[in-house]
C-alpha cells in the first residue's frame, strides 16, 4: 500500500476533507501537524520541502507532494464509489468541487477562520469591511445548496460523491462563522447523512 502523509493544520475544512475521504475509503493516513497562525507553513523548510505556495493541506505519496484538497482526495478517491462511473456526472462532481472553492469556501470558510481564530477585534480595516459582502455571498451559496438538496439526498447521483465531502468540511462548521445552519433544513439532513456513513471521522 501507498505511503500516504497528510501535512496539515487539523482546524482546517480543507485539511479535514482529506481526513474524511481517507476514512471512508479505509486508507490509511500519517498525519503532519503545523499551525498556520505561527507560520508554521512558511518556513525555509516547508517551503523547500513540501510546498513552495506556503499552504497545506499537502498530500505526499512516497517522495511526491500534491497540494491543493480537492485534487488530494480526487488522487485518493479515483476509481471508488466516491468518484461517479457515469461521465456526466463525474463532469458534475467536478462542478460541484469548483463551486465549494470559488464560491462556497472562500465566504464561509473564510468567516469561520477570522470570527473563531483571528477574532474580530483582531481584523484589519480591509477584513472588515468585507464582512457584510462575504456573509451574502456565504448565504447565497447555501441558499443554492438547500435548493439543490430539495431535489435529491445528494449532490450528484445517488450516494454520496466527493462533491458531498467537499462541500461538508466547511458547511457543517458554519455556524463557528456566523451562519444559520437551522434555516436551511435540507442542508441539515444533508448533514446528518454524511455523518452517518460506514468510516465516518468527525472533524479534530
Amino acid at each position: 500500500m501507498e505511503a500516504l502523509i497528510l501535512h496539515e493544520d487539523r482546524r482546517s475544512g480543507n485539511c479535514y476533507k482529506i481526513r474524511l475521504t481517507a476514512a471512508l475509503l479505509g486508507l490509511p493516513l500519517e498525519r503532519r501537524e503545523y499551525d498556520i497562525m505561527k507560520g508554521e507553513t512558511r518556513t525555509p523548510e516547508f517551503l523547500a520541502n513540501v510546498n513552495g505556495n506556503g499552504r497545506i493541506p499537502v498530500l505526499q505519496v512516497y517522495n511526491r507532494f500534491l497540494p491543493e484538497s480537492n485534487a488530494a482526495c480526487f488522487y485518493l478517491a479515483e476509481g471508488s464509489n466516491l468518484v461517479p462511473a457515469d461521465r456526466f456526472e463525474r463532469a458534475d462532481m467536478l462542478r460541484w468541487m469548483f463551486f465549494e472553492q470559488y464560491n462556497h469556501e472562500p465566504n464561509i470558510a473564510t468567516l469561520r477562520f477570522w470570527l473563531a481564530y483571528v477574532g474580530e477585534t483582531n481584523l484589519t480595516d480591509q477584513q472588515r469591511a468585507q464582512v457584510p459582502a462575504k456573509r451574502i455571498a456565504g448565504e447565497d451559496a447555501l441558499a443554492l445548496m438547500e435548493q439543490e438538496l430539495t431535489k435529491r439526498d445528494w449532490f450528484v447521483g445517488e450516494s454520496c460523491t466527493l462533491a458531498d465531502i467537499s462541500l461538508y468540511a466547511y458547511t457543517h462548521v458554519a455556524e463557528a462563522g456566523g451562519f444559520r445552519l437551522e434555516d436551511y433544513r435540507n442542508v441539515c439532513a444533508w448533514i446528518r447523512r454524511i455523518a452517518a456513513l460506514p468510516g465516518y471521522v468527525a472533524m479534530d
